[in-house]
């Protein structure tokens, strides 16, 4: 099995999180890991998010890795900052071909067959299946998957805890991306852990 993989059967839901404050960082990946979801996708979007990603390193059982990577400046400088995995909402040659030289986990995002062969080109195999519900949600991705016995989906976007088990129970998926996790901050408070704990319990228990 693929690392890819390994990390993709670790649990049915990956959190997609937009940190905005680095100091959040660690209290949200603790409130995630202890609910049961150890992987975490740090995205790209925001000046904290490579120091966020640093910070997660410490919290015991996180498997920290980047999000919306779209260049090999954004790859370098998220391995640099010790992810151990990177996602990307879609596929170039150059993004790819950085990847697999760079021997790190690498989910990149497809939305139609064209891309999905391009990354078989590439010798990969795992996807993530994206934006899933503007791009057709499960009918599209069983139609899309029909020609390609072997590969392996993680639907992200519009995906939420109340549909994810549709998506779950389709065989070439092997856990979905979720954005639910963690919502933003209110009143300039601090974030509710223990509302986040919560839901990654309820998105654990989707495994069965």
């Amino acid at each position: 099995m693929k690392p890819i993989e390994q990390l993709m059967r670790t649990a049915p839901v990956i959190p997609v999180l937009v940190i905005e404050d680095a100091s959040d960082a660690v209290p949200v990946a603790e409130a995630l890991v202890a609910g049961g979801l150890r992987v975490l996708e740090v995205t790209l979007r925001t000046d904290a998010a490579l120091d966020a990603i640093r910070a997660m390193q410490g919290v015991e059982g996180a498997i920290v890795g980047a999000g919306t990577v779209t260049n090999q400046a954004q790859l370098q400088a998220a391995i640099d900052a010790g992810s151990e995995f990177i996602v990307s909402p879609g596929l170039t040659d150059t993004l790819g071909r950085a990847a697999i030289r760079a021997e790190i986990p690498f989910l990149p995002g497809i939305a139609n067959a064209g891309d999905l062969m391009r990354g078989l080109d590439l010798g990969l195999a795992h996807f993530k299946f994206f934006p899933a519900e503007a791009n057709g949600g499960i009918p599209a991705l069983k139609a899309l998957a029909g020609p390609f016995g072997d590969v392996k989906f993680c639907p992200t976007g519009g995906v939420k805890q109340d549909t994810a088990a549709d998506w779950l129970a389709l065989d070439p998926v092997l856990c979905v991306g979720g954005s639910w996790l963690v919502g933003p901050k209110e009143g300039g408070g601090s974030m509710d852990g223990g509302g986040i704990r919560a839901r990654a319990e309820a998105a654990a228990a989707l495994a069965g």
